[in-house]
């Protein structure tokens, strides 16, 4: 039997960053069935002890006029991929019966997320700060919790909102940090749009076989679980990326 999803769970459970990523990097995901395997839930996620988690309200926000304001946007988004690594490894562990280029995806988003928080935490290094220097929330980490019964409900309300989210809202902090003059940075975030892209048109892709196979229109679907969590899609709307990303009209309004 294949131990390549064993691999993706050691990862998973890693609480140092830095062998986290490593773990993603050396990921393969053999040919053939997917393995079942009986992991240990209790353990997940792996992370380290700080950043110090607290409610979302309490997490401290500044103008990116000054070095501490850019690095506390840069610990935020390094928080949010680190976290992003746990959601993709969770999906490829988490639910079983699902066909191999499944697992595949999500590992490959794995080691996205893994390289896009390395980018981030250079980037904290050069402003004199580093990953967990700041308090954070655990809301991403909540949304697994929330989805892990179903896989359809983690495709549409995980890849599919919150990421989606991002594709809305980088571009405003990338046209705020050029006219400050933080052009290394803005470098990193446009890569990581650019890439996040094709990890929520993933969760649509798989989101959409899933309706199918469930004999479910997608559509109202998504709807109806927006409905259901009480989700309110905010404006601003990056409708160029959301279609490119498979959104259609119906999910959106």
């Amino acid at each position: 039997m294949s131990d390549w999803r064993a691999a993706a769970f050691a990862a998973l459970i890693e609480p140092d960053p830095a062998r986290k990523c490593q773990r993603v990097a050396d990921l393969t995901v053999d040919a053939g069935p997917a393995p079942s395997l009986a992991f240990e839930w209790t353990r997940v996620p792996g992370r380290p002890e700080q950043p110090l988690l607290v409610s979302p309200r309490d997490v401290p926000t500044r103008g990116l006029g000054s070095v501490a304001g850019r690095a506390a946007l840069a610990h935020a988004v390094a928080h949010i991929e680190f976290n992003a690594i746990n959601l993709a490894l969770d999906a490829a562990c988490r639910f079983d019966g699902l066909p191999l280029p499944f697992y595949r995806d999500w590992i490959s988003v794995a080691q996205d997320e893994a390289r896009h928080f390395q980018m981030v935490q250079q980037r904290l290094d050069a402003l004199g700060s580093h990953y967990g220097a700041l308090t954070a929330h655990n809301g991403l980490w909540e949304a697994a919790e929330k989805t892990a019964h179903d896989v359809l409900v983690r495709m549409a309300l995980v890849p599919r909102v919150l990421e989606a989210r991002g594709l809305d809202v980088t571009p405003g902090m990338i046209g705020r940090l050029r006219e400050v003059g933080d052009l290394d940075t803005v470098a990193v975030l446009d890569v990581i749009l650019a890439e996040e892209l094709r990890h929520v048109a993933i969760g649509t892709h798989w989101f959409r076989y899933l309706c199918e196979q469930r004999g479910l229109s997608s559509t109202e679907t998504f709807k109806g679980l927006l409905a259901e969590h009480n989700i309110h899609l905010r404006p601003p709307l990056n409708l160029p990326a959301r279609y490119a990303a498979g959104f259609v009209e119906g999910e959106l309004g």
